[in-house]
Parts: C-alpha cells; sequence; structure tokens
C-alpha cells in the first residue's frame, strides 16, 4: 500500500506540473479567440473588449489559473468560446473514443509482438529471423502520416472499409448484427493502423529481451535438463524477460496515443484528435488544455499501471518498498 500511494502521489504532482506549464505557455500564446473580430470593421474595440471580460480574459494569470483549476474540479475543465458549453461534455464522449481506438491497437499490437517476438529469438541468426527484422526496419522507416494515407487510400480505392466515420448514415435504424458489423469495418483500418505504427517497436524489445534470457545461466542449465523447448520459452524465460516489458507498456501508451491523433484526423474517428486541431486552429484555449489534460492522464495512467504490473511480478521491488 505504501508503494501504491507513492505512486500515485507522484502521478497527481506530475498532473498539477503538466496542468500549470500547459495553462501557462497557451496563455502565452500571441491573440485568442476574439482576436479574428478584430479585422471586421462592424465590431468595435469596446465589443472586443467586453467579450474579453466576459469571459475573463483580461484578468491576471493567476486568477484565471485559480479559477481552470476550479472547474476541473467540478469537471467542467473551462468553458469552450467555439461551442458556448464547458469543456468537459465536449471532451467525454470523444475521450472514450479515442481510448476505445488506443486502448484495442494496444492489445493488438502486444498480442502480435509477444508470440512473434519469442519466434524470433528461439530463431536468432536464422533467415526467419533476418526476414523479420528487415520487415521491422521498413515499416519504422515507413512515416506515419503516410501509412495512415495509405490506409486512406485502400479504402476508397477497393471501397472494402468505410473511408471515415464510426458509422454509416442510419445506423440507427440497422438490425443488431448489422450494426456490429458496421461498427468493426470501421474500426478495423485505424486501429490496425495504430498496431502496425507501434509493432516493430515492441517487436524488437520482446526479441532483445528475450535473448538476453536465454542466454542468462538458469535458461542454459534448464535446457541440459531436458525441459521441452515451449516449456522452456513460455514457463521460464517469458517471465524472466518480463520486466524490461512491462516498462515498455507505459511507452507503448504513450506512442499510440501520438498516433491516434493522426490516424484520428486522417479517417475522421470522432476522437480528440480533430477537435484539438479544430480547437487549435479557433484558439479555443481551454478545449485545447482539456485535450492536452486528458491525454496526460492516459499516459499517466498507463506509467501507473506498468509501475504496479511490476510491483506485483518482481520480489525485489516489493521487498525494497517494505525497506
Amino acid at each position: 500500500m505504501r508503494y501504491v500511494l507513492r505512486r500515485f502521489f507522484h502521478a497527481i504532482l506530475l498532473l498539477l506540473v503538466l496542468s500549470f506549464l500547459s495553462f501557462a505557455l497557451l496563455q502565452c500564446a500571441p491573440g485568442d479567440f476574439f482576436e479574428a473580430m478584430r479585422m471586421n470593421p462592424r465590431v468595435s474595440a469596446q465589443t472586443i473588449n467586453g467579450l474579453r471580460a466576459e469571459y475573463g480574459l483580461d484578468r491576471p494569470f493567476p486568477v484565471r489559473y485559480a479559477l481552470w483549476m476550479r472547474s476541473m474540479i467540478r469537471g467542467e475543465m473551462g468553458f469552450s468560446f467555439a461551442y458556448e458549453s464547458p469543456v468537459g461534455p465536449l471532451l467525454w464522449p470523444r475521450a472514450r473514443n479515442t481510448l476505445l481506438l488506443a486502448g484495442s491497437s494496444t492489445l493488438l499490437a502486444w498480442f502480435l509482438a509477444i508470440p512473434l517476438g519469442i519466434w524470433m529469438a528461439a530463431r536468432k541468426g536464422h533467415f526467419a529471423d533476418r526476414a523479420c527484422s528487415v520487415a521491422t526496419s521498413a515499416l519504422l522507416a515507413i512515416p506515419d502520416l503516410l501509412l495512415f494515407l495509405l490506409l486512406l487510400l485502400i479504402a476508397v480505392r477497393t471501397g472494402w472499409f468505410p473511408a471515415g466515420g464510426m458509422a454509416s448514415p442510419g445506423f440507427d435504424d440497422f438490425a443488431f448484427w448489422s450494426k456490429v458489423k458496421d461498427i468493426l469495418l470501421h474500426f478495423a483500418l485505424p486501429s490496425l493502423g495504430l498496431a502496425v505504427v507501434t509493432l516493430p517497436i515492441l517487436l524488437r524489445h520482446v526479441r532483445a529481451a528475450m535473448i538476453e534470457t536465454l542466454n542468462s545461466p538458469f535458461i542454459l542449465a534448464a535446457r541440459g535438463h531436458g525441459i521441452p523447448r515451449s516449456r522452456l520459452l513460455w514457463r521460464y524465460a517469458l517471465p524472466a524477460a518480463s520486466n524490461p516489458l512491462i516498462s515498455l507498456f507505459g511507452f507503448s501508451v504513450a506512442t499510440m496515443l501520438s498516433a491516434s491523433a493522426i490516424v484520428e484526423v486522417i479517417l475522421s474517428w470522432p476522437g480528440l484528435g480533430p477537435l484539438m486541431v479544430q480547437s487549435i486552429l479557433s484558439r479555443d484555449i481551454y478545449v485545447v488544455i482539456g485535450v492536452v489534460m486528458l491525454s496526460s492522464v492516459f499516459l499517466v495512467a498507463g506509467n501507473l499501471l506498468a509501475d504496479l504490473l511490476l510491483f506485483m511480478s518482481d520480489p525485489r521491488i516489493r521487498a525494497e518498498s517494505v525497506q
């Protein structure tokens, strides 16, 4: 419990620092949502100044940060000038869609990386291992943006998958299984694209961790005792190599979140990415800060989960936490 509370306290402290820095950087950016009105000769400077005063943009920085933190505690997360509503209700549905996409893609990437990485490590130096290494290098060389554009081109040219969105028009009138099929078709390309982006990095780390473990003395001794190959790999080598892989889990969450913003914009997935782009263009700063903070919460939560998994899997960490 002491270890969990300490990690949780560190996560809260990190989020507070991130909130202050994000708010400060965006507040220091030139212009605001009402700046474009100055280009309209029919809108007077007094009207613009009145609007800025109404929304508190003329107040000192500490006052604005305190008011925004109070709205964060209430779940409002500030006020959106473009949508004329609190930011929280705008973000929650889109955050759910982003979590659905990033979470399933993370599971898919790890589901492929672990058996493939073990298979490559067991065949180190063979033709299959070299071929897979070349393939992962090729995938790493392809920019994420280009890969997602290729997926969009496949959807448009073949017509096998929808070119964007989360559901087809008239979705509410579909039968149950037709709804399931429609969602899966819309879901296939974005989740596959995100998994492919993360897979080469995960695959290389799994392979490296397994090769190091397979060369350790206790594995060589177990092999000398005639333990079957499959049991040696899955029962002894994989648990021993799990620590760096669990630490890598938090990194994979960050990669998924950064790549999901791009794929959501290109494939029109209704997540946080398109909303953030629109808000940046319109200078709707509180929506931008809300998206940044939600992404930070997802990232910190992923790393916190990785720390807890390390605590459960490694008795050395449990022993150190007691001391």
